[in-house]
């Protein structure tokens, strides 16, 4: 490989690290402002399984420094919600060089929507499929038995739902630029659809707690998202069209003598 092929690769290793070493700042100043409210964040992240647990029941942490490293996890996952718009700012950035002019002006679109899209997630798995998922597991409890849920253990549940219900609702964002990639059209994606709605249940049964409700509470938002995506996939075509074609018109006006 020559030297000046490998520049345009250093260039994007450069670009990357730029990027990362921004995200992480922006990530430690969320987390710092987060910190001071650490413990009222963690009673927030509990509540869906306090509200389920039997009165009187508590969380226990079985290792002494369990808890500081929990507060610290929390504030963590704060601070990362908190500078979300701007992690996907930077997303954008670090793909805009690959970008046509024309299609760099939906920067703050994308910014806006992944966010929404992605907090949206998140939310609807904290309000929606927490209480109906712990309440499954509680009701294993009997008079033999007790659940005792661990901080630990609980965190690590939680945040693996929260983070995939919040990733799983970008489908529409993929979908976008998968069509604007020319990888899938409208055509593709609904002749595809009895195995993408296959496929949400698959992914409802991976990520979420193994009961039917819980399974179909997230399956239902995602093939409702990858209808949307069709639509998206539609006005995302249409537009490229739109433009290819004026761009024609435009080289055969070039072409016409005066």
């Amino acid at each position: 490989m020559t030297d000046d092929a490998k520049l345009p690769f250093l260039g994007h290793l450069e670009e990357l690290r730029k990027r990362l070493v921004a995200c992480a700042i922006a990530v430690g100043v969320g987390f710092v402002a987060s910190y001071a409210f650490s413990e009222r964040l963690f009673q927030l992240l509990i509540m869906p399984l306090k509200a389920v647990m039997p009165e009187g029941d508590r969380l226990i942490f079985t290792n002494l420094p369990e808890m500081f490293f929990t507060y610290l996890k929390v504030s963590f996952l704060s601070g990362v919600l908190l500078v979300a718009p701007f992690i996907f700012y930077q997303l954008w950035m670090f793909v805009a060089p690959g970008l046509y002019q024309r299609e760099k002006k939906y920067v703050i679109p994308f910014v806006v929507v992944s966010t929404i899209l992605f907090v949206g997630g998140s939310l609807f798995g904290y309000f929606v499929v927490f209480p109906f998922g712990f309440k499954f597991f509680i009701g294993f409890s009997n008079e033999y038995v007790k659940a005792l849920p661990s901080v630990k253990e609980y965190f690590s549940f939680a945040i693996k739902l929260l983070f995939a219900f919040g990733i799983v609702f970008e489908l529409p964002v993929v979908i976008f630029f998968l069509t604007k990639m020319g990888m899938v059209t409208p055509e593709v994606l609904r002749r595809k659809r009895k195995y993408a709605i296959l496929l949400t249940f698959v992914v409802g049964a991976i990520l979420t707690p193994p009961d039917v409700i819980t399974q179909c509470m997230m399956a239902g938002p995602l093939i409702i998202l990858y209808e949307i995506g069709i639509l998206v996939s539609v006005m995302a075509r249409k537009k490229k069209e739109e433009k290819l074609r004026a761009g024609e018109e435009g080289e055969k006006g070039e072409d016409i003598p005066a």
